[in-house]
């Protein structure tokens, strides 16, 4: 299956259940970035809209470029009330924007998808001079028993469970290769997500490698997700350690 077609007919439960960043990461990308009504900014990889949510919220120009169908038509019916918004299917190696039009590129959750020189190539064309790329992350917080729990289950039932956000987790070497030097700002940001049953089954079962209804031990996935709810919910919430990473730099 091609990355792209990964998350097809996971839209609604996507949409839902994925985690916003907190307003702390936005005035950070938003200052470093000298970000304002006249700026633009692309959101590759921009699935459901969550982060482009957010940067239309404050009045940032954002053109939104997502290749599956699935995912974009959600955006486009979650956004279709700010007149900033631009959806465009592409990709993140073939946008088709224009030449040097572009005060950031941003990636959010989407970095570990594409392919990162021609990713990188595609950035260097579309941006203004000095203008940066942002990469974030909401990631789980592998300290807490209940994340490591919770990754046995993915490894257990879901045969294209490679680890989390792809496995690319926080090796910095991807990052030297990436941005232009091997320089990046690295910035992390506290964002505890509380949530009850519904809510935790709808994180788990919007990732990619998760198990879909049709599969035949889709019921002894969500029985397993289920148990570990019941072991550490308090007063019909768990809370599930987690925090936001981001990379920020020239390429």
């Amino acid at each position: 299956m091609k990355p792209t077609d990964k998350f097809s007919g996971k839209a609604d439960v996507y949409s839902k259940s994925r985690p916003s960043y907190p307003t702390e990461y936005i005035d950070y990308v938003l200052a470093a970035n000298n970000l304002n009504e006249t700026s633009r900014v692309a959101d590759i990889g921009s699935g459901t809209g969550i982060l482009t949510w957010q940067l239309l919220e404050r009045g940032i120009n954002v053109v939104a470029v997502e290749p599956n169908d699935d995912m974009r038509l959600k955006a486009e019916q979650n956004l279709q009330q700010f007149e900033h918004f631009t959806s465009n299917k592409g990709s993140a190696e073939e946008t088709s924007l224009p030449d040097n039009s572009l005060n950031l590129v941003i990636a959010a959750q989407a970095f570990h998808w594409f392919d990162q020189e021609s990713f990188k190539l595609e950035c260097k064309r579309i941006l203004k001079q000095n203008a940066k790329v942002a990469l974030v992350w909401n990631s789980r917080d592998f300290k807490s028993p209940l994340i490591k729990e919770n990754a046995e289950i993915f490894k257990k039932y879901c045969p294209n469970f490679y680890g989390f956000s792809g496995g690319i987790g926080e090796r910095e070497e991807v990052f030297n290769q990436f941005f232009r030097n091997g320089e990046f700002e690295f910035k992390r940001f506290p964002n505890e997500l509380v949530l009850d049953f519904e809510g935790f089954l709808g994180r788990n079962l919007s990732a990619s490698y998760a198990l879909k209804e049709s599969d035949k031990k889709y019921e002894f996935f969500v029985e397993a997700i289920t148990n570990l709810f019941e072991k550490y919910r308090h007063n019909g919430k768990i809370v599930m350690p987690n925090y936001t990473r981001s990379y920020l730099g020239n390429v």
